[in-house]
């Protein structure tokens, strides 16, 4: 994973779940394009739907990688579903709640569920579902070689593993 949309995982239950967070700050250089103001209107910085698809996406790759040890390339092959019911916007904490749906050889379906909390209101609120299929690519090469190392679950993964302490489920 080159870039990282999760911050810290909060919660892991093996090869069931997965609670990753991300912190939204107005440091991100992609909020002030999304939206910046337009004549008389204010500027709007709200996080991109598709960056929260990518958060759970990594989340649930996670959790779905977890289950044999890091060995497969897991890789996302299809979004099945993505509601958004609210807007993330900076000064708020998305959570990520994966679960396994259904796992085999070829890969995994995942669900997954999206909150935010809102500091100004001191709650949780959810943001909406995802339902994500993987692949595990070395299961599903079709003939294609790839190189022997984890392209898939780099540096970086490794670094936040670490930091959840889940580094001993890795290879």
């Amino acid at each position: 994973m080159r870039w990282m949309w999760i911050d810290r995982v909060i919660a892991f239950e093996p090869r069931t779940r997965l609670v990753a967070v991300k912190n939204v700050s107005l440091a991100e250089e992609h909020l002030h394009q999304h939206f910046a103001a337009d004549g008389a209107l204010p500027p709007c910085p709200v996080m991109p739907s598709s960056l929260i698809l990518e958060g759970m996406a990594q989340t649930a790759g996670i959790l779905v990688g977890s289950v044999h040890g890091f060995r497969e390339k897991v890789v996302l092959a299809k979004v099945v579903s993505a509601t958004f019911e609210r807007d993330v916007n900076p000064g708020e904490t998305i959570r990520y709640d994966a679960s396994i749906e259904r796992m085999d050889d070829m890969g995994a379906s995942t669900v997954g569920i999206v909150d935010r909390f809102s500091f100004a209101d001191n709650a949780w609120a959810p943001v909406g579902r995802i339902e994500l299929m993987f692949s595990h690519l070395d299961q599903n090469r079709a003939g294609v070689e790839f190189p022997e190392e984890n392209f898939v679950f780099g540096e970086n993964f490794r670094t936040l593993l670490e930091g959840a302490g889940l580094r001993k489920f890795s290879v």
